[in-house]
């Protein structure tokens, strides 16, 4: 499967698109069902110094009216975009087609297979270290500067890479997007859940550094141990490097031209975690640097423009797929919201929370944002919607506010790259050739353990008294 996926590009195969299909349209239809179940309901909420809307614990809950008409229903994947937040939507839309050109023009010139040929050359001898490098990079991407989305464009070069080394599409998703999501999660120092959570609930930035670097060093152990032992079970002898690589020095200047433009992409993307400025444009750099990288290598590797223009659009439209399944997704948090009764879930959950043990209210927390995470894919505007619930509701069993933003990404993060509501999933099984249903089965073992392990730290923090 693997191996014709690196003869033609990053067309998604029908298969994984059927299912990826009829996984969210149930969501949606489950989703409807529900807005005639739940009353509606809103919480009062108010607009910060930075135009953010966040909810007014002083203003209270109220029940309202509910309920989606079935034509808004039915137009839902394309009314998403009609609403406010929807240019983040769009700005991954753009994204992901970008990618799928770019690709297409790297596969036809035949620098993809050139590039990974002297991957090969260099580590195959030593893969199970590269490996580890890769994972310990990805995770790194994902905690210190909080990159996911903008990790996709490395994804199906990880994963050829992993096909090329011996082992399969499903070992080099995990080496690459599972390794962001899971960095993510741990969240040393990622501005856009701890960052924005702490913030919220009036904590220093980035405070309690220490607990939630332990917590990155135990994930990434965990991690690398299902890796590997997935590798070493699906592994297979490849061909050495002496008899099917031969050097070429235009492709050498080539491939050096599409590193040293896409590194400059990923330092700039770095730097955000110092230049606040442009922590907004992040996935915008890496789109352009990624376009201008691969542009720039597919000319000097002796592709003629009108062919280099071929290609980019052939690449573009094997990507729309992928389009639908973003807009459908998306389409659930839509229905939520304008049948109003998200905000009555949460309103539940609160009242629940009361009536909990207090070692069992942390748990619950992370339990709450884990199913929001269902609905809501966007790690900030999460912090917005709970931050304000559940920091109060700690404060009552005392509580740190530091463990509420600990359990908050944790719930955040490690079913990103979980859940089929969530976009970058979606694309990165896509780009991978990997069904939905190929990719839950092999990470819901690693997402019970994980579970487990980041339940026990988070009551580890609680008996220490963590802050």
């Amino acid at each position: 499967m693997a191996e014709t996926q690196e003869k033609k590009g990053l067309n998604i195969s029908v298969k994984s698109f059927l299912t990826a299909i009829g996984v969210i349209f149930g969501l949606m239809v489950l989703t409807y069902i529900l807005t005639f179940l739940i009353p509606g309901g809103e919480y009062a909420r108010t607009v910060d110094a930075d135009g953010n809307s966040i909810i007014d614990t002083a203003a209270g809950f109220s029940y309202v009216a509910g309920g989606l008409p079935f034509w808004k229903w039915l137009l839902s994947p394309v009314l998403v975009l009609t609403v406010s937040g929807s240019g983040t939507l769009l700005a991954v839309i753009a994204f992901l087609l970008v990618i799928g050109g770019v690709f297409n023009s790297l596969d036809k010139c035949g620098l993809m297979q050139y590039m990974l040929g002297r991957i090969t050359q260099r580590f195959g001898a030593a893969r199970y270290r590269l490996q580890a490098v890769i994972v310990l990079f990805f995770m790194a991407m994902g905690s210190f500067i909080g990159s996911f989305e903008e990790c996709v464009p490395l994804v199906p070069i990880v994963v050829a890479l992993a096909v090329s080394l011996g082992w399969d599409s499903v070992t080099g998703i995990a080496m690459s997007l599972l390794a962001a999501g899971c960095g993510f999660a741990a969240g040393i120092c990622n501005p856009f859940t701890v960052g924005v959570a702490q913030g919220l609930a009036g904590l220093p930035m980035f405070s309690g550094l220490w607990l939630r670097a332990v917590a990155f060093a135990l994930i990434y152990g965990l991690l690398l141990l299902f890796i590997r032992t997935h590798s070493k079970k699906v592994e297979r002898p490849t061909i050495t490097a002496s008899e099917s690589f031969v050097r070429s020095r235009r492709m050498d200047h080539a491939l050096a031209c599409f590193a040293s433009i896409l590194g400059i992409g990923i330092l700039l993307v770095l730097s955000s975690s110092l230049i606040t400025a442009i922590q907004d444009y992040t996935m915008i750099i890496v789109a352009f640097m990624f376009l201008a990288a691969g542009i720039t290598a597919s000319l000097v590797s002796g592709m003629t423009v009108g062919r280099l223009g071929r290609t980019f659009a052939d690449g573009l439209l094997s990507i729309l797929p992928a389009v639908l399944m973003i807009l459908m997704a998306s389409s659930i948090k839509y229905t939520l919201e304008q049948a109003h009764i998200l905000d009555t879930i949460l309103h539940a959950a609160v009242l629940t929370a009361a009536t909990l043990p207090k070692w069992v209210v942390i748990l619950f927390i992370y339990l709450l944002v884990l199913v929001m995470n269902f609905f809501i894919a966007s790690g900030s505007a999460k912090a917005f919607l709970l931050i304000p619930l559940i920091v109060p509701i700690a404060q009552v069993f005392n509580i740190p506010a530091q463990l509420c933003v600990m359990a908050y990404a944790f719930g955040d993060g490690f079913s990103n790259v979980f859940y089929p509501t969530n976009p970058v999933l979606l694309i990165g099984l896509g780009l991978a050739d990997v069904s939905y249903g190929q990719w839950a089965r092999w990470s819901y073992k690693f997402q019970l353990c994980n579970l487990v392990l980041t339940s026990l730290l988070l009551l580890f923090g609680l008996a220490v008294g963590y802050c």
